[in-house]
């Protein structure tokens, strides 16, 4: 179970164990999902538009993506980053879940009610999730950075990543991006424990991990739907000063704040441009938040059966 439920017979959840569980389940989805995630990127940092009918940019589809970094960068390309990554996803998963469990039993032992609800779910894990990104995001913009780099490489490391930025961008740019990151995560979360809640009541009784996976995927594609936007304006603010690295990728640009990139974006690529790289971004939020709910789960139960 995601969250605190006074009516299970097991004991609650300590922090130091909802920590650990989320941090193992955001190791394994981490590894399993870094492929998509640098594809999403390249999409959503393309000022062309991402079109398999009309190609203009480097990259026009999903398949026509991995074939072209598999080509000129290699398949270690694909797992760009991959260290910050999982850095990002093991803190990040500490954080939430441990937040998460912590907030659910607060406001459960506060209330009369009951507080197994989607809604006290969405404000717990929105709050949970904010908690997570200002402790993660530097390793998010690095991620970004590692990702978004071509052949030869600017970063040769993550130490020379994060001397290079410091020295030449100051402390400041590894939170570039936090505030649409903050604007877009809080509903996102919200909403993934939300729906995760509600789909999970609706299927009935735990039916084990398939009915974790399926009801954390399409909680995954609706809340990342809905939320969209602001992810494309983090990344895009996210590697402001690396512009050199992205030359060979075909335009570039640099935005003055999070008002003027959305306003940029709006007036030079239109609406469609606000959901370039929509595509592998659904997919990879249906795995990803599958996998981190089915993970999540599978880790609390083993942690259950040590206890017995």
């Amino acid at each position: 179970m995601v969250g605190y439920d006074p009516a299970s017979r097991s004991e609650a959840l300590t922090p130091e164990e909802a920590a650990l569980a989320g941090s193992a389940a955001g190791m394994v989805t981490r590894a399993l999902i870094s492929p998509l995630d640098v594809v999403k990127i390249r999409f959503q940092l393309q000022i062309e538009q991402v079109s398999s009918w009309k190609p203009q940019g480097k990259y026009s589809g999903v398949v026509q993506a991995f074939r072209c970094i598999l080509a000129e960068e290699g398949p270690a390309s694909l797992w760009k980053g991959h260290v910050p990554a999982q850095l990002l996803s093991v803190l990040y998963g500490a954080v939430q879940f441990a937040t998460f469990e912590a907030l659910t039993e607060l406001v459960h032992k506060s209330q009369s009610y009951n507080c197994q609800t989607p809604g006290v779910h969405f404000l717990c894990g929105g709050i949970a999730a904010c908690s997570a990104t200002v402790a993660c995001q530097p390793f998010d913009t690095l991620r970004t950075r590692f990702a978004a780099q071509g052949e030869p490489k600017v970063y040769r490391n993550l130490r020379h990543a994060v001397y290079t930025m410091y020295c030449k961008e100051g402390a400041l740019t590894f939170y570039r991006g936090l505030t649409p990151t903050l604007v877009a995560v809080f509903p996102y979360a919200g909403l993934q424990f939300f729906f995760y809640n509600i789909l999970k009541t609706f299927a009935g009784p735990p039916a084990g991990g398939l009915q974790s996976l399926l009801s954390g995927s399409i909680a995954g594609v609706i809340s990342k739907t809905m939320t969209y936007p602001c992810d494309l304006f983090k990344k895009r603010l996210q590697v402001g000063g690396f512009e050199e690295a992205r030359l060979s990728f075909g335009q570039v640009r640099t935005y003055h704040g999070f008002v003027d990139c959305m306003v940029r974006i709006a007036r030079e690529e239109g609406l469609r441009g606000f959901f370039k790289g929509l595509s592998p971004s659904l997919l990879k939020a249906s795995l990803s938040t599958g996998f981190t709910f089915f993970w999540y789960e599978f880790f609390v139960t083993a942690v259950g059966m040590n206890r017995t």
